[in-house]
């Protein structure tokens, strides 16, 4: 995905087998370019459609990945240290997380940012049965 614009399609699915998708015309991420891992796998996302909500855009567009042992997110709380321990591009912990835990069933009731998250749809606390990110040309 090194400097080329790809489109990516995300597909989530609630417990009662209900889905929605985003989609985003233009998706890329910069890679290991001359400086190496300096630019931190930065997120580059626009032309957002769907039935989900766009909880990728605001908050996650022109981000570095983070991770538990490597914190680029902009907030001192460390968001993939403290919401659902998966890497993810946040910023000041994002309205998505889509590497959160798999906390299973607990609908409404789940732990705050702790599971995997698609704000704009299902709200903070609803862990997502499953997810899906397709990327093509």
């Amino acid at each position: 995905t090194n400097q080329k614009n790809y489109r990516l399609r995300i597909e989530l699915l609630d417990w009662n087998n209900e889905s929605a998708f985003a989609e985003y015309s233009t998706f890329s991420v910069r890679l290991f370019m001359v400086s190496g891992e300096s630019d931190g796998y930065r997120l580059h996302i626009s032309g957002y459609s769907g039935t989900a909500g766009d909880s990728m855009r605001l908050h996650s567009n022109g981000q570095r990945f983070s991770t538990v042992d490597r914190d680029n997110d902009g907030c001192s709380c460390h968001c993939s240290q403290q919401y659902g321990q998966g890497g993810w591009w946040f910023r000041f912990c994002s309205y998505s997380i889509l590497n959160g835990r798999y906390l299973g069933n607990c609908w409404s009731s789940c732990a705050f940012r702790q599971g995997m998250v698609w704000n704009h749809w299902k709200g903070w606390s609803y862990s997502l049965k499953s997810v899906s990110m397709k990327i093509r040309p």
